[in-house]
């Protein structure tokens, strides 16, 4: 394979395939503002018959396995774009790397070989190790949904990093999923399949979830492991571990803000109901956002005050209206933001009075609840 009279310090075949897909994934904890230059870069170490991918931001890790013919045992550090971008252009079968004098990998395929300088792997920053961690088993497919419905709603604003994060309670045999920016708030309560030894809480933050969600859809696998240590979190899916930081600090009690009930309720059709809200959004751009809506007895009236554009008023027709006519006023993103991560063709639309949360569920139960605070009128 190799021309010359160089020291190989490691040497395997793999899959164009394999390792198409475990750049995909690690190359999501790879920053492109670092200043280091080494976190730029891909760690590759193959040992064993497997060869190991990792790339970290200092606040994530990400790091995916798969089987490989290693023949020398080694590692090396390669930029990671250069490496995506050229494995990518590869046909898919067998593809030979080794790592020569020490920080040169050479790649090599039927009719190509190349060599990318790459940096020390003892430059690379230590992971994490987790010690005596507590660890569950999740459902795949129900957490990838229930991040995606709730994590739109943490806070971007850092002075209150507990809000930046996606709070986890896990008791018993019931896992509740929460993000807040103080604005709007939005649950997901996850059935186990077994209940767990202890119970947990702790608060993610929004970007491993994203991330984790992600990693979710890309796997066959029907659960995947979590391990919770002193101030880190692993999730471990099938061959790729993701590692991430747990933000310090008490989430906020909000159940107490959640409606035990609401005064007023309707049920519309999620379609009818965003394009009227789209419809408004036009006109209220530059008016915060601001729309006023009233439940009346067989519709949602969606309206805005004249604004430097315009004005405008829609009807949404409603069924199953319960108690009396309500008005308040809510930020239309709001609204459209929760509307587009329910799947259900219709949602139920909860009122107490002006100055209260209103509330907004999918109309078939699945455990799922977004309240958004009013704006003054």
């Amino acid at each position: 394979m190799y021309r010359g009279d160089f020291l190989i310090h490691m040497k395997l075949s793999c899959s164009q395939t394999d390792l198409t897909l475990a750049l995909s994934l690690v190359n999501r904890a790879v920053s492109p503002n670092n200043t280091l230059p080494v976190l730029n870069n891909i760690l590759m170490r193959a040992e064993g018959k497997k060869l190991f991918l990792c790339a970290t931001n200092l606040e994530i890790a990400i790091s995916a396995s798969f089987d490989a013919d290693v023949q020398n045992e080694g590692t090396l550090t390669i930029p990671a774009k250069v490496l995506s971008s050229y494995v990518s252009l590869l046909e898919e079968g067998d593809v030979e790397m080794g790592v020569l004098n020490g920080n040169t990998l050479v790649i090599q395929t039927a009719g190509s070989e190349s060599k990318i300088k790459g940096i020390s792997s003892e430059e690379f920053p230590l992971l994490p190790k987790l010690e005596n961690p507590t660890v569950f088993t999740l459902p795949t497919q129900e957490l990838k949904e229930a991040i995606e419905q709730v994590v739109f709603a943490a806070s971007t604003n850092i002075s209150r990093p507990v809000l930046t994060g996606l709070y986890w309670k896990i008791e018993g045999k019931t896992l509740k999923l929460v993000a807040t920016d103080s604005y709007r708030l939005g649950e997901k309560t996850v059935a186990l399949a077994e209940k767990t030894t202890e119970d947990a809480s702790f608060i993610v933050p929004s970007k491993t979830a994203q991330e984790l969600s992600k990693i979710l859809e890309s796997t066959k696998e029907k659960t995947f492991e979590v391990r919770i240590g002193k101030g880190q979190i692993l999730f471990k899916v099938g061959g790729v571990e993701l590692i991430s930081r747990l933000i310090e600090g008490n989430f906020p009690d909000y159940e107490r803000i959640i409606p035990k009930e609401t005064k007023s309720e309707l049920v519309l059709s999620n379609e009818a109901f965003t394009l009227a809200l789209k419809k408004l959004s036009v006109i209220v751009r530059e008016n915060n956002n601001n729309v006023k809506v009233r439940a009346e007895k067989d519709k949602l009236i969606i309206f805005s005050d004249e604004t430097q554009v315009g004005q405008g008023a829609c009807e949404v027709p409603a069924s199953g209206m319960k108690g009396d006519p309500i008005e308040t006023a809510l930020n239309v993103q709001y609204l459209l933001d929760v509307l587009s991560h329910l799947k259900d063709s219709s949602v139920h639309f909860g009122l107490n009075d002006a100055l209260s949360p209103v509330m907004v569920t999918p109309a078939q139960a699945s455990g799922y609840l977004h309240i958004i605070m009013p704006l003054k009128i």
